[in-house]
Protein backbone atom coordinates (compact mmCIF):
# COMPACT_ATOMS: atom_id res chain seq x y z
CA UNK A 1 0.00 0.00 0.00
CA UNK A 2 1.15 3.46 -0.79
CA UNK A 3 1.83 5.56 1.56
CA UNK A 4 1.11 9.59 0.70
CA UNK A 5 2.16 11.23 3.55
CA UNK A 6 5.04 10.74 6.82
CA UNK A 7 4.51 12.47 9.99
CA UNK A 8 7.73 12.78 12.48
CA UNK A 9 7.12 12.83 15.72
CA UNK A 10 3.82 11.05 14.98
CA UNK A 11 3.73 10.07 18.79
CA UNK A 12 3.80 13.20 20.22
CA UNK A 13 0.89 15.82 21.34
CA UNK A 14 0.80 17.70 18.19
CA UNK A 15 2.34 14.47 15.95
CA UNK A 16 -0.56 12.29 17.06
CA UNK A 17 -3.25 14.82 16.14
CA UNK A 18 -2.20 15.25 12.93
CA UNK A 19 -2.07 11.36 12.08
CA UNK A 20 -5.91 11.38 12.86
CA UNK A 21 -6.87 14.45 10.70
CA UNK A 22 -4.79 13.08 7.58
CA UNK A 23 -6.52 9.81 8.35
CA UNK A 24 -10.10 11.09 8.23
CA UNK A 25 -8.75 12.79 5.15
CA UNK A 26 -8.39 9.34 3.43
CA UNK A 27 -4.29 9.84 3.42
CA UNK A 28 -2.16 6.41 3.74
CA UNK A 29 -0.05 7.78 6.55
CA UNK A 30 3.31 5.87 7.73
CA UNK A 31 3.78 7.33 11.58
CA UNK A 32 7.48 8.01 12.34
CA UNK A 33 7.77 7.30 15.90
CA UNK A 34 10.82 6.99 18.47
CA UNK A 35 10.00 3.73 19.91
CA UNK A 36 6.80 1.34 19.79
CA UNK A 37 3.80 2.31 17.71
CA UNK A 38 1.31 0.40 20.36
CA UNK A 39 0.27 3.78 22.21
CA UNK A 40 -0.27 5.57 19.40
CA UNK A 41 -2.35 3.12 17.64
CA UNK A 42 -4.44 2.53 20.81
CA UNK A 43 -4.70 6.36 20.61
CA UNK A 44 -6.11 6.42 17.39
CA UNK A 45 -8.47 3.73 17.67
CA UNK A 46 -10.13 5.21 21.20
CA UNK A 47 -10.80 8.54 18.91
CA UNK A 48 -12.61 5.95 16.38
CA UNK A 49 -9.75 6.20 13.51
CA UNK A 50 -9.54 3.33 10.71
CA UNK A 51 -6.00 2.03 11.22
CA UNK A 52 -6.19 0.04 8.42
CA UNK A 53 -4.49 3.15 6.42
CA UNK A 54 -1.64 3.25 8.71
CA UNK A 55 1.89 2.28 8.79
CA UNK A 56 3.77 2.89 12.09
CA UNK A 57 7.21 2.75 11.32
CA UNK A 58 10.60 3.24 14.13
CA UNK A 59 12.69 6.37 13.44
CA UNK A 60 15.36 8.45 14.87
CA UNK A 61 15.18 11.85 13.82
CA UNK A 62 19.37 12.09 15.14
CA UNK A 63 20.65 9.48 12.83
CA UNK A 64 21.50 9.50 9.42
CA UNK A 65 18.74 8.36 7.40
CA UNK A 66 16.81 8.47 10.01
CA UNK A 67 16.99 4.68 10.62
CA UNK A 68 14.30 3.83 8.08
CA UNK A 69 14.20 1.59 5.42
CA UNK A 70 15.50 2.36 2.03
CA UNK A 71 12.48 0.89 0.13
CA UNK A 72 9.11 1.23 -0.08
CA UNK A 73 8.82 4.80 0.37
CA UNK A 74 9.40 6.47 -3.17
CA UNK A 75 5.59 7.23 -3.32
CA UNK A 76 5.41 9.42 -0.45
CA UNK A 77 4.21 13.27 -1.50
CA UNK A 78 4.09 15.05 1.59
CA UNK A 79 6.67 15.34 4.62
CA UNK A 80 5.57 16.78 8.07
CA UNK A 81 7.81 17.48 10.88
CA UNK A 82 6.44 17.77 14.18
CA UNK A 83 9.32 16.32 16.16
CA UNK A 84 10.78 18.19 18.76
CA UNK A 85 12.24 18.18 22.17
CA UNK A 86 10.42 20.56 24.49
CA UNK A 87 11.56 21.11 27.63
CA UNK A 88 13.33 23.53 29.77
CA UNK A 89 16.48 22.49 31.44
CA UNK A 90 18.07 20.86 28.60
CA UNK A 91 21.90 20.77 27.34
CA UNK A 92 22.21 22.76 24.66
CA UNK A 93 23.75 19.09 22.99
CA UNK A 94 20.49 17.77 24.04
CA UNK A 95 18.37 20.24 22.58
CA UNK A 96 20.37 20.63 19.53
CA UNK A 97 20.30 17.01 18.68
CA UNK A 98 16.69 16.77 17.92
CA UNK A 99 15.41 20.68 17.76
CA UNK A 100 18.73 21.11 15.16
CA UNK A 101 20.50 18.23 13.82
CA UNK A 102 17.52 16.11 13.33
CA UNK A 103 15.35 18.78 11.36
CA UNK A 104 17.98 18.89 9.09
CA UNK A 105 17.98 15.41 8.37
CA UNK A 106 14.66 15.49 7.86
CA UNK A 107 14.65 18.23 5.46
CA UNK A 108 17.47 15.92 3.99
CA UNK A 109 14.98 12.12 3.52
CA UNK A 110 12.38 14.60 2.33
CA UNK A 111 14.97 16.00 -0.44
CA UNK A 112 15.28 12.33 -1.87
CA UNK A 113 11.55 11.40 -2.06
CA UNK A 114 11.39 11.35 -6.13
CA UNK A 115 7.59 12.54 -5.79
CA UNK A 116 8.15 14.57 -2.64
CA UNK A 117 5.23 17.78 -2.95
CA UNK A 118 6.04 19.30 0.13
CA UNK A 119 7.63 19.76 3.41
CA UNK A 120 5.83 21.11 6.26
CA UNK A 121 8.13 21.97 9.22
CA UNK A 122 6.70 22.84 12.57
CA UNK A 123 9.34 25.56 13.99
CA UNK A 124 8.92 28.21 16.78
CA UNK A 125 6.23 30.80 17.77
CA UNK A 126 9.16 33.62 18.76
CA UNK A 127 11.37 33.20 15.39
CA UNK A 128 10.61 37.05 14.81
CA UNK A 129 11.21 38.32 17.92
CA UNK A 130 14.35 40.45 18.35
CA UNK A 131 17.64 38.67 18.23
CA UNK A 132 15.83 35.38 16.20
CA UNK A 133 18.29 35.23 14.15
CA UNK A 134 21.36 35.13 16.60
CA UNK A 135 20.54 32.62 19.05
CA UNK A 136 22.01 32.86 22.51
CA UNK A 137 21.99 29.77 24.31
CA UNK A 138 23.39 31.33 27.46
CA UNK A 139 20.66 34.29 26.82
CA UNK A 140 17.42 32.12 25.25
CA UNK A 141 17.91 28.75 27.16
CA UNK A 142 18.61 25.39 25.65
CA UNK A 143 14.65 25.16 23.81
CA UNK A 144 14.49 28.27 22.42
CA UNK A 145 18.18 28.90 21.45
CA UNK A 146 18.00 25.33 19.48
CA UNK A 147 14.56 25.98 17.56
CA UNK A 148 15.92 29.33 16.43
CA UNK A 149 19.29 27.90 15.36
CA UNK A 150 17.09 25.16 13.82
CA UNK A 151 14.70 27.20 12.09
CA UNK A 152 17.78 28.70 10.19
CA UNK A 153 19.22 25.35 9.47
CA UNK A 154 16.07 23.85 7.80
CA UNK A 155 15.51 26.69 5.51
CA UNK A 156 19.15 26.99 4.83
CA UNK A 157 19.17 23.21 3.73
CA UNK A 158 15.82 23.34 2.02
CA UNK A 159 17.05 25.85 -0.39
CA UNK A 160 20.53 24.00 -0.90
CA UNK A 161 18.62 20.89 -2.12
CA UNK A 162 15.33 22.19 -3.66
CA UNK A 163 12.98 21.17 -1.32
CA UNK A 164 9.29 23.05 -1.25
CA UNK A 165 9.46 23.89 2.15
CA UNK A 166 6.37 25.57 4.27
CA UNK A 167 7.03 26.47 7.72
CA UNK A 168 4.43 26.81 10.44
CA UNK A 169 5.07 28.51 13.91
CA UNK A 170 1.97 28.20 16.18
CA UNK A 171 1.75 29.72 19.97
CA UNK A 172 0.74 27.90 22.50
CA UNK A 173 -1.30 24.96 21.23
CA UNK A 174 -4.15 24.41 23.17
CA UNK A 175 -5.94 21.56 23.54
CA UNK A 176 -5.87 17.79 25.33
CA UNK A 177 -2.18 16.79 26.30
CA UNK A 178 -0.52 20.58 26.34
CA UNK A 179 0.96 20.62 29.78
CA UNK A 180 4.04 22.62 29.76
CA UNK A 181 4.10 26.84 29.02
CA UNK A 182 1.07 28.71 30.04
CA UNK A 183 -0.47 25.11 31.59
CA UNK A 184 1.60 25.54 34.45
CA UNK A 185 0.20 29.19 34.96
CA UNK A 186 -3.08 27.33 35.01
CA UNK A 187 -1.60 25.19 37.30
CA UNK A 188 -0.17 27.38 39.53
CA UNK A 189 -3.63 29.14 39.41
CA UNK A 190 -5.68 26.04 40.16
CA UNK A 191 -3.74 25.57 43.01
CA UNK A 192 -4.22 28.55 44.94
CA UNK A 193 -0.10 29.35 44.28
CA UNK A 194 -0.12 31.83 42.01
CA UNK A 195 0.58 34.80 44.17
CA UNK A 196 1.50 37.35 41.39
CA UNK A 197 1.13 37.88 37.67
CA UNK A 198 4.68 37.69 35.48
CA UNK A 199 5.50 40.69 33.54
CA UNK A 200 3.28 43.98 33.23
CA UNK A 201 -0.34 44.86 31.75
CA UNK A 202 0.40 43.92 27.83
CA UNK A 203 2.08 40.70 28.51
CA UNK A 204 1.02 38.37 25.08
CA UNK A 205 0.49 34.99 25.59
CA UNK A 206 -1.77 33.88 22.51
CA UNK A 207 -2.99 30.64 21.82
CA UNK A 208 -4.05 28.18 18.76
CA UNK A 209 -6.57 25.45 19.19
CA UNK A 210 -5.29 21.82 18.54
CA UNK A 211 -7.66 21.07 15.97
CA UNK A 212 -7.22 24.12 14.40
CA UNK A 213 -3.75 23.94 13.91
CA UNK A 214 -3.59 20.23 12.44
CA UNK A 215 -6.63 20.96 9.79
CA UNK A 216 -4.18 23.86 8.76
CA UNK A 217 -1.28 21.76 8.13
CA UNK A 218 -2.97 19.43 6.49
CA UNK A 219 -4.19 21.85 4.25
CA UNK A 220 -0.68 23.25 3.48
CA UNK A 221 0.60 20.35 0.64
CA UNK A 222 -2.25 21.33 -1.40
CA UNK A 223 -2.08 24.64 -1.41
CA UNK A 224 0.66 25.51 -4.31
CA UNK A 225 0.56 28.71 -2.96
CA UNK A 226 1.73 28.11 0.36
CA UNK A 227 5.31 26.94 -0.43
CA UNK A 228 8.08 28.63 0.79
CA UNK A 229 5.67 30.49 2.40
CA UNK A 230 5.83 31.01 6.84
CA UNK A 231 2.65 31.30 8.54
CA UNK A 232 2.33 32.65 12.31
CA UNK A 233 -1.00 30.56 13.95
CA UNK A 234 -2.46 32.02 16.70
CA UNK A 235 -5.80 33.58 17.87
CA UNK A 236 -5.27 37.70 17.88
CA UNK A 237 -8.31 37.70 20.10
CA UNK A 238 -6.55 35.95 23.40
CA UNK A 239 -6.71 38.43 25.97
CA UNK A 240 -3.12 40.02 27.32
CA UNK A 241 -2.21 37.38 30.23
CA UNK A 242 -3.74 39.46 33.03
CA UNK A 243 -7.48 39.16 31.47
CA UNK A 244 -6.42 35.32 29.95
CA UNK A 245 -5.66 34.21 34.15
CA UNK A 246 -8.92 36.34 35.29
CA UNK A 247 -10.68 34.87 32.93
CA UNK A 248 -9.74 30.85 33.69
CA UNK A 249 -10.12 31.65 37.42
CA UNK A 250 -13.38 32.54 36.72
CA UNK A 251 -14.14 29.65 35.45
CA UNK A 252 -12.53 27.33 37.84
CA UNK A 253 -14.21 29.14 40.74
CA UNK A 254 -10.50 30.23 42.43
CA UNK A 255 -8.75 33.81 42.75
CA UNK A 256 -7.10 35.35 40.46
CA UNK A 257 -3.90 37.74 41.27
CA UNK A 258 -4.20 41.25 41.61
CA UNK A 259 -0.53 41.92 41.82
CA UNK A 260 2.29 41.58 38.95
CA UNK A 261 5.87 41.36 38.64
CA UNK A 262 7.97 42.53 36.20
CA UNK A 263 10.21 40.30 33.82
CA UNK A 264 13.47 41.90 34.89
CA UNK A 265 12.66 41.49 38.14
CA UNK A 266 11.66 37.86 37.92
CA UNK A 267 14.95 37.30 35.83
CA UNK A 268 16.84 38.74 39.35
CA UNK A 269 14.94 36.62 41.51
CA UNK A 270 16.29 33.02 42.42
CA UNK A 271 14.25 29.80 41.28
CA UNK A 272 12.98 29.08 44.19
CA UNK A 273 11.20 32.28 44.33
CA UNK A 274 9.24 32.44 41.57
CA UNK A 275 8.87 28.59 41.02
CA UNK A 276 9.41 29.54 37.28
CA UNK A 277 12.42 28.08 35.20
CA UNK A 278 13.88 30.91 33.97
CA UNK A 279 13.68 29.90 30.58
CA UNK A 280 9.61 30.83 30.43
CA UNK A 281 10.44 34.11 30.89
CA UNK A 282 11.94 34.98 27.43
CA UNK A 283 7.63 34.40 26.45
CA UNK A 284 6.92 36.58 28.22
CA UNK A 285 6.77 39.15 25.98
CA UNK A 286 4.23 42.03 24.48
CA UNK A 287 5.54 41.08 21.17
CA UNK A 288 2.76 40.77 18.21
CA UNK A 289 3.29 39.01 14.74
CA UNK A 290 1.45 39.42 11.40
CA UNK A 291 -0.72 36.63 10.80
CA UNK A 292 -2.71 38.03 7.97
CA UNK A 293 -1.40 35.20 5.30
CA UNK A 294 -2.03 32.75 7.39
CA UNK A 295 -5.60 33.90 7.88
CA UNK A 296 -6.00 34.52 4.20
CA UNK A 297 -4.40 30.77 3.27
CA UNK A 298 -6.87 29.11 6.52
CA UNK A 299 -10.30 31.17 4.46
CA UNK A 300 -9.07 29.59 0.87
CA UNK A 301 -9.08 26.00 2.76
CA UNK A 302 -12.27 27.03 4.48
CA UNK A 303 -10.97 27.06 7.89
CA UNK A 304 -12.13 28.88 10.78
CA UNK A 305 -10.78 29.57 14.37
CA UNK A 306 -13.24 28.51 17.14
CA UNK A 307 -13.73 31.19 19.44
CA UNK A 308 -10.95 31.64 22.14
CA UNK A 309 -12.70 32.00 24.99
CA UNK A 310 -14.27 28.48 24.62
CA UNK A 311 -10.62 26.92 23.70
CA UNK A 312 -9.35 28.60 26.84
CA UNK A 313 -12.46 26.85 28.65
CA UNK A 314 -12.16 23.69 27.24
CA UNK A 315 -8.56 23.35 27.84
CA UNK A 316 -8.37 24.60 31.69
CA UNK A 317 -11.07 21.43 31.94
CA UNK A 318 -8.63 19.08 29.83
CA UNK A 319 -5.84 19.97 32.39
CA UNK A 320 -7.90 19.69 35.27
CA UNK A 321 -9.26 16.29 34.63
CA UNK A 322 -5.91 14.93 33.72
CA UNK A 323 -4.36 16.59 37.03
CA UNK A 324 -2.13 18.64 34.89
CA UNK A 325 -0.40 15.26 32.80
CA UNK A 326 -0.24 13.16 36.18
CA UNK A 327 -3.32 10.52 35.08
CA UNK A 328 -5.51 9.70 32.24
CA UNK A 329 -8.90 11.83 31.62
CA UNK A 330 -12.14 10.32 32.38
CA UNK A 331 -14.60 9.75 29.86
CA UNK A 332 -16.77 13.22 28.52
CA UNK A 333 -18.39 14.86 29.22
CA UNK A 334 -16.46 16.59 32.84
CA UNK A 335 -15.55 20.25 33.34
CA UNK A 336 -16.34 23.03 35.53
CA UNK A 337 -20.29 23.93 35.57
CA UNK A 338 -21.96 26.55 37.47
CA UNK A 339 -24.11 25.11 40.17
CA UNK A 340 -26.37 27.30 42.38
CA UNK A 341 -23.68 29.96 43.27
CA UNK A 342 -20.44 27.87 42.97
CA UNK A 343 -18.08 26.91 40.35
CA UNK A 344 -18.27 23.15 40.50
CA UNK A 345 -16.65 19.91 39.06
CA UNK A 346 -19.16 17.88 36.91
CA UNK A 347 -18.61 14.88 35.27
CA UNK A 348 -21.41 13.20 33.50
CA UNK A 349 -25.41 13.60 32.55
CA UNK A 350 -26.98 16.65 34.52
CA UNK A 351 -30.20 15.78 32.68
CA UNK A 352 -31.50 12.21 32.83
CA UNK A 353 -28.90 10.29 35.09
CA UNK A 354 -29.54 6.58 36.66
CA UNK A 355 -28.04 7.39 39.43
CA UNK A 356 -26.09 10.55 40.73
CA UNK A 357 -23.03 9.89 43.30
CA UNK A 358 -21.62 12.14 45.77
CA UNK A 359 -18.53 11.53 47.41
CA UNK A 360 -17.33 11.64 50.71
CA UNK A 361 -13.76 12.84 51.86
CA UNK A 362 -11.43 13.61 51.45
CA UNK A 363 -11.95 11.84 48.33
CA UNK A 364 -13.11 13.39 45.30
CA UNK A 365 -16.23 12.54 42.32
CA UNK A 366 -13.60 10.53 41.17
CA UNK A 367 -14.16 7.49 43.83
CA UNK A 368 -17.32 6.91 42.52
CA UNK A 369 -15.65 5.97 38.88
CA UNK A 370 -15.24 2.58 39.44
CA UNK A 371 -18.62 1.67 40.55
CA UNK A 372 -20.24 4.09 37.88
CA UNK A 373 -18.46 2.46 35.22
CA UNK A 374 -19.94 -1.16 36.08
CA UNK A 375 -23.54 0.54 36.51
CA UNK A 376 -24.71 0.13 32.83
CA UNK A 377 -26.65 3.18 33.17
CA UNK A 378 -26.29 7.32 32.98
CA UNK A 379 -24.61 8.47 35.61
CA UNK A 380 -23.57 12.11 37.47
CA UNK A 381 -21.15 13.03 40.16
CA UNK A 382 -19.57 16.36 41.31
CA UNK A 383 -17.17 17.49 43.77
CA UNK A 384 -18.68 19.44 46.28
CA UNK A 385 -17.98 22.82 46.58
CA UNK A 386 -14.71 23.77 48.43
CA UNK A 387 -13.42 20.26 47.93
CA UNK A 388 -11.89 18.20 45.36
CA UNK A 389 -10.92 19.96 42.00
CA UNK A 390 -14.31 22.62 42.16
CA UNK A 391 -13.84 26.09 43.45
CA UNK A 392 -14.47 27.66 46.85
CA UNK A 393 -17.73 27.65 48.37
CA UNK A 394 -20.24 30.33 47.78
CA UNK A 395 -23.64 28.74 49.19
CA UNK A 396 -24.56 25.85 52.06
CA UNK A 397 -23.74 22.08 50.60
CA UNK A 398 -27.72 21.68 50.60
CA UNK A 399 -28.18 24.30 48.18
CA UNK A 400 -25.34 23.66 46.16
CA UNK A 401 -27.01 20.14 46.14
CA UNK A 402 -30.45 21.66 45.24
CA UNK A 403 -28.84 23.09 42.39
CA UNK A 404 -26.85 20.51 41.15
CA UNK A 405 -30.44 18.59 40.80
CA UNK A 406 -32.20 20.89 39.39
CA UNK A 407 -32.11 20.20 35.89
CA UNK A 408 -32.71 16.73 36.26
CA UNK A 409 -35.74 14.89 34.87
CA UNK A 410 -37.25 12.07 36.51
CA UNK A 411 -36.30 10.28 40.00
CA UNK A 412 -32.53 9.28 39.48
CA UNK A 413 -31.17 7.03 42.91
CA UNK A 414 -29.24 9.40 45.00
CA UNK A 415 -25.74 7.67 46.37
CA UNK A 416 -23.98 9.04 48.94
CA UNK A 417 -20.76 8.41 50.58
CA UNK A 418 -19.84 9.16 54.50
CA UNK A 419 -19.35 13.07 54.85
CA UNK A 420 -22.26 13.51 51.81
CA UNK A 421 -24.99 11.18 53.45
CA UNK A 422 -26.20 14.31 55.53
CA UNK A 423 -26.69 16.51 52.59
CA UNK A 424 -28.07 13.93 50.76
CA UNK A 425 -30.42 13.27 53.25
CA UNK A 426 -31.66 16.29 53.47
CA UNK A 427 -32.60 16.54 49.99
CA UNK A 428 -34.23 13.35 50.21
CA UNK A 429 -36.63 14.86 53.08
CA UNK A 430 -37.05 18.21 51.50
CA UNK A 431 -37.86 16.55 47.78
CA UNK A 432 -38.73 12.67 48.53
CA UNK A 433 -40.63 13.04 44.68
CA UNK A 434 -37.35 13.57 42.92
CA UNK A 435 -35.42 10.86 44.73
CA UNK A 436 -36.03 7.51 43.41
CA UNK A 437 -34.32 5.75 45.83
CA UNK A 438 -31.99 6.63 48.81
CA UNK A 439 -27.99 4.71 49.58
CA UNK A 440 -26.09 5.77 52.32
CA UNK A 441 -22.66 3.69 52.15
CA UNK A 442 -20.66 4.11 55.12
CA UNK A 443 -23.36 6.94 56.25
CA UNK A 444 -20.28 8.54 58.81
CA UNK A 445 -23.33 9.65 61.31
CA UNK A 446 -24.28 5.98 61.82
CA UNK A 447 -21.11 4.81 62.47
CA UNK A 448 -18.83 5.29 65.47
CA UNK A 449 -16.59 8.62 65.74
CA UNK A 450 -13.68 8.48 63.83
CA UNK A 451 -10.32 10.27 65.70
CA UNK A 452 -9.15 10.31 61.55
CA UNK A 453 -7.41 12.88 61.76
CA UNK A 454 -9.55 15.80 62.64
CA UNK A 455 -8.71 16.06 66.62
CA UNK A 456 -5.24 16.36 66.27
CA UNK A 457 -4.17 20.20 66.10
CA UNK A 458 -1.64 19.35 63.52
CA UNK A 459 -4.30 17.80 61.82
CA UNK A 460 -4.10 20.37 58.57
CA UNK A 461 -0.40 20.47 58.09
CA UNK A 462 -0.42 16.59 58.47
CA UNK A 463 -3.30 15.88 55.87
CA UNK A 464 -1.90 18.68 53.38
CA UNK A 465 1.44 16.56 53.42
CA UNK A 466 0.33 13.53 53.19
CA UNK A 467 1.74 10.96 50.24
CA UNK A 468 -0.79 8.60 48.61
CA UNK A 469 0.99 5.83 50.37
CA UNK A 470 0.46 7.17 53.67
CA UNK A 471 -3.27 8.38 52.72
CA UNK A 472 -3.70 4.94 51.88
CA UNK A 473 -2.37 3.43 55.01
CA UNK A 474 -4.85 5.91 57.24
CA UNK A 475 -7.67 4.89 55.12
CA UNK A 476 -6.98 1.66 54.99
CA UNK A 477 -7.05 0.89 51.47
CA UNK A 478 -4.26 -0.60 48.94
CA UNK A 479 -1.65 1.58 47.78
CA UNK A 480 -2.88 1.00 43.78
CA UNK A 481 -3.30 4.70 42.89
CA UNK A 482 -6.72 5.62 43.18
CA UNK A 483 -5.46 8.04 45.86
CA UNK A 484 -3.68 10.61 43.95
CA UNK A 485 -5.82 12.92 42.97
CA UNK A 486 -7.01 13.34 46.61
CA UNK A 487 -4.15 14.05 47.19
CA UNK A 488 -3.46 16.58 44.58
CA UNK A 489 -6.08 18.20 45.71
CA UNK A 490 -5.38 18.18 49.33
CA UNK A 491 -2.33 20.65 47.93
CA UNK A 492 -4.41 22.90 46.50
CA UNK A 493 -4.59 26.54 49.05
CA UNK A 494 -7.35 25.76 52.08
CA UNK A 495 -8.43 22.58 50.78
CA UNK A 496 -6.67 20.52 53.41
CA UNK A 497 -8.27 23.11 56.21
CA UNK A 498 -11.57 22.80 54.66
CA UNK A 499 -11.44 19.06 54.87
CA UNK A 500 -10.75 19.26 58.73
CA UNK A 501 -13.29 21.81 58.85
CA UNK A 502 -15.85 19.52 57.59
CA UNK A 503 -15.53 16.68 59.32
CA UNK A 504 -15.74 18.08 62.61
CA UNK A 505 -18.38 19.89 61.91
CA UNK A 506 -20.04 16.61 60.20
CA UNK A 507 -19.53 15.04 63.85
CA UNK A 508 -21.69 17.73 65.54
CA UNK A 509 -24.62 16.76 63.02
CA UNK A 510 -25.00 13.51 64.09
CA UNK A 511 -27.81 13.18 66.42
CA UNK A 512 -30.29 15.18 64.19
CA UNK A 513 -29.24 13.38 60.98
CA UNK A 514 -30.13 10.34 63.09
CA UNK A 515 -33.41 11.48 64.11
CA UNK A 516 -34.22 12.86 60.62
CA UNK A 517 -33.29 9.12 59.11
CA UNK A 518 -36.72 7.64 60.07
CA UNK A 519 -38.66 10.28 58.38
CA UNK A 520 -37.72 9.80 54.56
CA UNK A 521 -40.36 9.14 52.63
CA UNK A 522 -38.52 7.22 49.75
CA UNK A 523 -36.52 3.65 49.80
CA UNK A 524 -33.51 4.46 51.81
CA UNK A 525 -30.64 1.20 52.03
CA UNK A 526 -27.57 1.34 53.92
CA UNK A 527 -24.45 0.09 52.62
CA UNK A 528 -21.40 -0.44 54.98
CA UNK A 529 -18.31 -2.36 54.93
CA UNK A 530 -17.82 -5.37 57.43
CA UNK A 531 -14.54 -3.95 58.87
CA UNK A 532 -16.53 -0.46 59.36
CA UNK A 533 -20.04 -1.30 60.64
CA UNK A 534 -22.64 0.87 61.94
CA UNK A 535 -22.63 1.76 66.11
CA UNK A 536 -25.76 -0.61 66.14
CA UNK A 537 -28.29 -2.50 64.72
CA UNK A 538 -31.17 -0.17 62.46
CA UNK A 539 -34.21 -0.78 61.04
CA UNK A 540 -33.26 -0.38 57.76
CA UNK A 541 -32.32 -2.78 54.82
CA UNK A 542 -28.28 -2.95 55.64
CA UNK A 543 -26.08 -4.42 53.02
CA UNK A 544 -22.88 -5.23 54.92
CA UNK A 545 -19.69 -6.15 52.17
CA UNK A 546 -17.35 -8.46 53.78
CA UNK A 547 -13.59 -7.69 54.20
CA UNK A 548 -14.50 -3.86 52.99
CA UNK A 549 -13.81 -0.92 55.36
CA UNK A 550 -15.04 2.62 55.07
CA UNK A 551 -14.43 2.92 51.17
CA UNK A 552 -16.48 -0.03 49.73
CA UNK A 553 -16.49 1.77 46.41
CA UNK A 554 -12.97 1.87 46.08
CA UNK A 555 -12.53 -1.74 47.43
CA UNK A 556 -15.28 -3.71 45.70
CA UNK A 557 -16.79 -2.21 43.01
CA UNK A 558 -17.95 -4.77 41.81
CA UNK A 559 -20.60 -5.77 44.93
CA UNK A 560 -21.36 -1.77 45.47
CA UNK A 561 -22.57 -1.74 41.29
CA UNK A 562 -24.57 -4.45 41.69
CA UNK A 563 -26.64 -3.48 44.59
CA UNK A 564 -26.77 0.02 42.77
CA UNK A 565 -28.45 -1.87 39.77
CA UNK A 566 -30.70 -3.85 41.77
CA UNK A 567 -31.53 -0.96 43.78
CA UNK A 568 -32.57 1.02 39.85
CA UNK A 569 -34.47 -1.99 38.48
CA UNK A 570 -36.57 -2.12 41.74
CA UNK A 571 -37.02 1.53 41.82
CA UNK A 572 -38.22 1.45 37.99
CA UNK A 573 -40.59 -1.17 38.76
CA UNK A 574 -42.55 0.97 41.62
Amino acid sequence: MPVNSVVFGAGGFIGRSLVLELLGRGEEVAAAVHGGGDRLTRWLTDRGAATGRLTVLTADITRPGLGLPEQGLDEVRDVYNTAARFAFGMSPDEARAVNVTGAVRVAEWAAARPRLRRLVHISGYRMAAAGADRPDYARDGAYEASKREGDAAVRGRARELGVPLTVVNPATVAGPGQYVGLADLVGQLWRGRLAALPGGPDVFLPVVELGYLVRFLASLPGQPESAEGTYWLLDEATPALPGLIAFLAEHMGVPAPRRSVPVEVLKRLPRAVTKADPETLSFLSTDRYDTSSARSLAESAGLEMPPVHEVLRRWADDLVASRFGLSPAPAPPYGFQQVGADRTWVTGDREAPDHVFLHGLPVDADSWAPVAARTGGRTLAADLPGFGRSGLPRQSHDAWLTALLAPVRGRPVLVAHSYSCGPALRYALRYPDRVGALVLVSPAFLQPASSWPTRSPLAVPVLRTMSAERLADSLGLPHDGSLDGAVANLRRAGAALRVVAALRSAYRQRGPLREALGQVACPVELVVGALDPLEEPSSLPVTEIASAGHYPQLTHPDEVAALLVAVRERTAAR
